[in-house]
């Protein structure tokens, strides 16, 4: 096992993906000691946890052991297997996002299937630095945009593109229980 090697592709990756050291610990299940061990070749780590790192990073075992890891140019899926993922404190207020693209690495665009179930509390409004495109695949919405004044009802298949920066909000349509959308915002890719 060329470790070295090992240690920089892991790096590389998880930086490439526009992911934390945090993030990956989280994901594999390691510390982030741990991690950050592994990255910086000070650590030997076993053909076990380096398979972990790698589902972690969404990758083949294989490809942490190439001399030029490489990007590549094309990843499939599927709409039902999205990798859940915690954003915006979502679950709090009955939303599940399901990242769709987590396997491709160094991304553009970040696509989820969101789906928006009843909860207690209700969400605030909230921007975001990127762009996004929303589609409604079923139920209902009450999408607001800058204030509750400006509602649009959503239902199935009408779609939205909003500009970075614009404050908005989702509610369920008061006779709806259940909503799924696919949603695509533009990556920003700065990685602490």
């Amino acid at each position: 096992m060329d470790l070295l090697r090992i240690s920089q592709n892991v790096r590389a990756l998880r930086i490439a993906q526009g992911m934390t050291v945090d993030q990956l610990a989280a994901k594999s299940g390691f510390s982030k000691g741990f991690i950050s061990q592994v990255e910086n070749f000070r650590i030997t780590p076993s053909l076990k946890a380096v398979n972990k790192i790698a589902s972690a990073l969404g990758i083949e075992l294989t490809v942490l052991f190439q001399t030029d890891a490489r990007i590549p140019e094309y990843t499939f899926g599927n709409i039902g297997s999205g990798e859940e993922v915690i954003r915006d404190n979502g679950g709090h207020f009955g939303i599940v996002y399901r990242a769709l693209a987590y396997r491709q690495i160094d991304r553009l665009m970040d696509p989820f299937i969101i789906e928006y179930h009843r909860a207690a509390e209700e969400r605030d409004f909230m921007l975001h630095d990127t762009e996004e495109f929303f589609i409604l695949l079923e139920g209902e919405l009450d999408f607001y945009i800058f204030d509750e004044k400006n509602c649009k009802r959503m239902t199935a298949g009408d779609t939205l593109y909003m500009r970075a920066n614009v404050p908005h909000k989702v509610k369920l349509a008061p006779d709806c229980s259940y909503a799924k959308a696919l949603n695509v915002y533009t990556r920003n890719n700065t990685v602490s």
